[in-house]
């Protein structure tokens, strides 16, 4: 599977910035200079990160908002309330893995907030994927009907700005085979040969990724075929014994399909829920676990560690 579609030397610096880079940045804004780099970095894009043969991958209308959900049907109601307002969604696909299928009052309170919060008269559709086994994998499940080529995989108790999911989903259309998302995390090599899970102190601190976690993620909704069909089944049964670890399986898989790294996109996070499993004492020793499980499966580590953020310099009085 691994394809080698990308080329990491051709990102522009223009359209991201290096973690850590700040300093740099303020030296060149003493330069007289910087108004023309600036005007001319303006110019440049992300499309070189990709090949030509991945345009056909771009999707024909915007993207299908793939959100999680567990008995929080006040957060599912406030987070299909807040993004059916952004301008690229498209249709909404709920992973439903409840016992009892979702009421008609439900179904029909959903319908009236897209109708009602969409913009510009558009028709958001609205589906329920049902499971009938309660398992962390069904997020990723095939879906056979979607309507756009590119899935934002989402938690229902985490909300972006939509001027910032727009933004990813550009990032994403320049690179669509890759994984764009807003929460980085770090492997890291421990002794042994063996890995550690590392979490956003690590990142911050060392200023490198290579995870991004699809509980905020854009990524081609051919992974959801691959993740269905094509990964050891070994990984699912893994995840489904262990409730844990199915947005590493991700990472990995798609890590191993284009030997790049994902691509972090700076965004504020705005929490709506309460905390989930990895409040839970020893989960970062259980994500290790995973790491070093994935590893051996792939017989290899195919996760590729980057420094690489997208900014939206729009927003950034200094760039």
């Amino acid at each position: 599977m691994r394809s080698g579609l990308f080329s990491r030397r051709s990102i522009r610096p223009a359209s991201v910035l290096s973690v850590g880079s700040a300093k740099i940045k303020l030296l060149l804004a003493c330069c007289a200079l910087f108004t023309v780099i600036a005007l001319s970095g303006r110019t440049a894009s992300w499309s070189q990160y990709t090949v030509s043969s991945s345009r056909s991958h771009l999707p024909r209308t915007g993207y299908t908002l793939l959100i999680n959900t567990w008995k929080r049907n006040d957060l599912l109601k406030q987070s299909i309330s807040h993004y059916a307002s952004c301008p690229g969604l498209d249709s909404v696909h709920i992973v439903w893995s409840e016992p009892d299928h979702p009421q008609e009052s439900l179904v029909s309170l959903l319908n009236q907030v897209l109708k009602s919060n969409a913009k510009d008269g558009r028709e958001i559709e609205l589906k329920f994927d049902i499971n009938k086994e309660d398992s962390l994998n069904n997020r990723f499940k095939e879906i056979k009907d979607l309507k756009t080529d590119v899935v934002f995989s989402i938690d229902d108790d985490i909300i972006f700005p939509c001027a910032t999911v727009e933004f990813a989903f550009n990032v994403w259309q320049s690179a669509p085979d890759t994984m764009v998302g807003f929460v980085p995390r770090i492997h890291q090599k421990g002794e042994l040969n063996k890995y550690i899970y590392s979490g956003w102190w690590s990142v911050w601190w060392t200023g490198t990724y290579s995870m991004i976690l699809s509980k905020a993620a854009f990524f081609h909704k051919k992974y959801l075929r691959i993740y269905t069909h094509e990964m050891p089944s070994s990984i699912r049964e893994y995840v489904t014994r262990n409730r844990n670890c199915e947005d590493i399986a991700m990472s990995f898989l798609v890590a191993n399909a284009t030997g790049v790294p994902p691509i972090w996109v700076k965004g504020s996070i705005f929490e709506i829920g309460s905390t989930g499993i990895s409040s839970l004492g020893g989960h970062n020793d259980r994500r290790t676990q995973c790491i070093n499980r994935f590893a051996a499966q792939y017989n290899r580590m195919p996760l590729v560690p980057t420094s690489v953020k997208a900014v939206d310099s729009r927003h950034t009085w200094l760039w």
